[in-house]
This record gives structure tokens, C-alpha cells and sequence, in this order.
């Protein structure tokens, strides 16, 4: 049986958890709009960033992650290769298994969205208060901590990929 202090605290992260779940759509909405039409899917963008943050990856292992299926991201990267932003490797330890790697075309295609998204947001962050731009700083760590915990539902995270 669980005490109260865990009974409070497990209330706690669950109605943290529901308004996240309500602002994270929201930012999600915002961040969208910070990105200007490049001919890159929100989900291409999504599987070039996550190659370049975890390294090579197995197509497996980047649909799971972006929820599409084999099929889809096997397209994806089709199209992500022929625009030259990145290439299918053999596994250093065993050469039937495929990699997809960025290249650095597909680096600076990220870069360059990032930046232009910066660009953006700095506009829309210009028009809050002092207090405000302190607390969105001072959240940064919490932020990053909370994308940063291991999921046992990440395949691409896993050793074995």
C-alpha cells in the first residue's frame, strides 16, 4: 500500500503530466509555425535531426522512433538520400545490416533550420517580460532533462541499434 506522501506525489506528476501534455501541444503548434517551407517534412526533419543526435541509425529503429511504418521511412530516406542529406552505410561489425548516416549536407540543412527557426522565435520571445525570458531560461535544464530520459519504449536508443 502506498503511503500518502507517495499517494500526493504520484498525483503530483500525473496532473503535471496532463497540462504538459496541453502545453507541449501548444509549443509544438508554435514551433511549427517557426519553420519556413523548405520542401522538408516536419517527420523528415524529425529522422535528420534524430541521425544527427544518436548517430547512424537502422531504418528499423527510425520508424519506430518517428512512428511510421518500415515502408514509409524506407521512402523517407530514399528521398532524404537522393537530396544528397544522407547515405546508407554497412555496420562496422557486420555488413549486412544497413546505417543511415547524415552527411554534411544534411547538417548544415539542419543548421540552417534551426537558425532560421531562432530567428523567429527571438521575434516572438522579444515581446515577453523580464520575468518571463528568466523563467523560460531557468527552465532550459528542466527541459533538457525531461527529453533526455532513457524510454524503454526508444528502440533507437537501444544497444543493439
Amino acid at each position: 500500500m502506498k503511503s500518502s506522501s507517495e499517494t500526493a506525489a504520484t498525483a503530483m506528476v500525473d496532473e503535471l503530466a496532463a497540462a504538459l501534455t496541453v502545453d507541449l501541444e501548444r509549443i509544438m503548434g508554435l514551433f511549427r509555425s517557426l519553420t519556413a517551407p523548405d520542401g522538408l517534412s516536419l517527420t523528415a526533419a524529425a529522422t535528420l535531426a534524430a541521425i544527427e543526435r544518436f548517430g547512424p541509425q537502422r531504418l528499423t529503429a527510425l520508424a519506430a522512433r518517428e512512428g511510421v511504418t518500415q515502408p514509409a521511412m524506407t521512402q523517407l530516406i530514399s528521398r532524404l538520400e537522393d537530396a544528397g542529406l544522407v547515405r546508407r552505410e554497412s555496420h562496422p561489425d557486420d555488413g549486412r545490416v544497413v546505417l543511415v548516416t547524415i552527411t554534411d549536407e544534411g547538417r548544415v540543412t539542419l543548421a540552417h533550420r534551426r537558425d532560421s527557426r531562432a530567428t523567429r522565435l527571438a521575434a516572438i520571445l522579444a515581446q515577453l517580460s523580464p520575468d518571463h525570458l528568466a523563467a523560460l531560461g531557468a527552465a532550459r535544464s528542466a527541459l533538457d532533462a525531461l527529453a533526455s530520459v532513457h524510454r524503454a519504449d526508444d528502440p533507437a536508443r537501444s544497444p543493439s541499434h
